[in-house]
């Protein structure tokens, strides 16, 4: 008689996930995701108040959790808590911010701003997460919130194109050193999201207007189209999926 194939676990319990992040948006989902596939979340972000929000809807929800008040921008306090703390086997490497203006007016103190918190607060976290991994031999997966702004452009974009291109270079590299010690290295590359981040943007209707053109299945995207994903590639269902990344783009980048 034939032994069917099982499909690997979807649940991630038993699991330690760190998100950056954690208090709104894709971070927020992004916590809920993973609390609801049984791993216990570490919810990092600046302000306590809306940590402890959602720290207790997850428990509402019938899931663990525990509060980490962090700028990540704060090397020292990035690598303190993940340190002091037991590892972790998730990383969703979301914190981050977009701010649009055209190229040849762009403010350089907004550049920097955005290069230190999607890029090198992002390549910090990284790397303190996958040396504590290392150190306890701990496998897992590191997954960066990109965008499609990676693979595309649009109207004042130029700084935030970069930076998330530069994330993409740095999860494929930390992919080929990482893998010999049993952790990968993906991006998740969302279209549009209704979070607060995206709000204001989206509340101009010509630009809305421009965003579903582009969007080839005719909707913003909601956090709820990411969850699945976050979970997917922080499970053992893509074991053998690293250095690459899952465009959740709704076929923004068909052309």
């Amino acid at each position: 008689m034939i032994e069917l194939p099982k499909t690997p676990s979807f649940r991630l319990d038993g699991k330690r996930a760190l998100v950056t992040g954690a208090s709104k948006g894709i971070g927020l989902a992004a916590a809920a995701a993973l609390a609801e596939a049984g791993a216990h979340v570490l919810l990092a972000a600046r302000t306590r108040g809306d940590l402890e929000e959602v720290q207790g809807a997850i428990a509402k929800a019938g899931g663990s959790s525990e509060i980490v008040v962090l700028d990540v921008l704060d090397d020292a306090a990035v690598r303190r808590e993940i340190d002091s703390r037991p590892p972790c086997h998730v990383l969703v490497n979301n914190a981050g911010i977009n701010k649009p203006q055209p190229f040849i007016d762009f403010k350089i103190e907004d550049l920097d701003l955005l290069l230190d918190l999607n890029l090198r607060a992002a390549f910090i976290v990284a790397q303190a997460m996958a040396r504590r991994m290392v150190a306890t031999g701990t496998r897992g997966a590191l997954i960066h919130i990109s965008s499609q702004m990676a693979f595309t452009t649009g109207p004042g974009r130029t700084a935030y194109c970069a930076t998330k291109a530069g994330l993409e270079g740095l999860s494929r590299a930390a992919a080929a050193e990482l893998a010999p010690h049993g952790i990968r290295s993906v991006t998740i590359c969302p279209t549009f999201v209704e979070t607060p981040l995206a709000a204001q943007m989206l509340a101009k209707p010509e630009f809305k207007a421009f965003v579903l053109e582009k969007i080839k299945l005719g909707r913003i995207g909601q956090v709820e189209d990411l969850m699945g994903a976050i979970v997917y590639l922080a499970s053992d269902a893509a074991g053998l999926v690293t250095g690459t990344h899952m465009l959740v783009d709704g076929g923004w980048t068909l052309g």
